[in-house]
């Protein structure tokens, strides 16, 4: 009786150790693909911290996807285990219509609200990421004609366009530059998927790691609805300035 119950008590205590090991590995497994922010997630994703909340990693909108464009994060991916993700360069988002991965999602991870148009969804307000050009690594900044990320966006003309630009070095050609509208761009990467160079010199990135924000001290002086902001502002009379510029620049009003 005495070595069954030292062999039990032993056998319970290296359980209870390789759990206790377990949690440690997998607990610090967690934390590190938590800190990894260069994920991109499907159309009407809340911001990564909320989304993280409310997923509750179902699939259901990886099954939904009719271009297996979606894939669930498995271990060892540097991403939350079971979340949705893609991956622009192997499979873009096909923008579909009727955005079939977002009414599926039963805990509004992916909310509709994010895509509504009036009553219907509009695929066209998902932002998914932003397009960032390397203009070291693109052709077209070499010279070289090349139109294949403007002409692979759903939104050609809109959410990419081409600068047209004088190249002094031969004074006889134009470069045709692709350029990215930040507000437009849906982040879906066909662009990416698209590019001709080896490692895409057009990529997609999270927003929030590459968008800057102005914050609500400056004012579109050319947008009326954010120049209404000033409405109520409060304002104090300046002298005439009578010193010129620099004497404003320097203060000494």
């Amino acid at each position: 009786m005495d070595n069954q119950r030292r062999n039990f008590l032993l056998t319970s205590s290296k359980a209870m150790a390789l759990a206790s090991v377990g949690g440690i590995i997998w607990g610090a497994f967690l934390t590190g693909t938590r800190a990894n922010e260069f994920i991109l997630r499907p159309p009407a994703a809340l911001d990564e911290d909320e989304f993280l909340r409310y997923c509750i990693r179902c699939g259901l909108c990886v099954e939904a996807c009719p271009f297996d464009t979606l894939k669930l994060a498995s271990a060892g991916s540097k991403i939350p285990v079971g979340t949705p993700y893609f991956i622009p360069r192997d499979i873009p988002c096909e923008m579909c219509s009727d955005i079939p991965c977002v009414p599926i999602c039963p805990t509004n991870a992916l909310d509709k609200n994010l895509v509504l148009s009036g009553d219907s969804l509009d695929i066209n307000k998902a932002r998914m990421g932003v397009a960032i050009v390397d203009n070291q690594n693109c052709v077209a900044y070499w010279g070289i004609q090349c139109d294949a990320c403007y002409r692979a966006c759903p939104l050609i003309g809109e959410a990419i366009k081409l600068e047209y630009k004088r190249n002094d070095r031969t004074g006889k050609h134009s470069y045709l530059l692709p350029v990215v509208d930040s507000e437009v761009c849906t982040g879906c990467g066909k662009c990416e998927k698209a590019c001709i160079t080896k490692k895409a010199a057009i990529i997609v990135m999270p927003r929030d790691m590459v968008l800057g924000e102005v914050g609500t001290n400056y004012i579109k002086g050319w947008d009326s609805g954010d120049e209404a902001r000033l409405k109520d502002a409060k304002t104090k009379n300046l002298k005439e300035n009578t010193k010129g510029v620099e004497s404003y620049l320097n203060g000494e009003f």
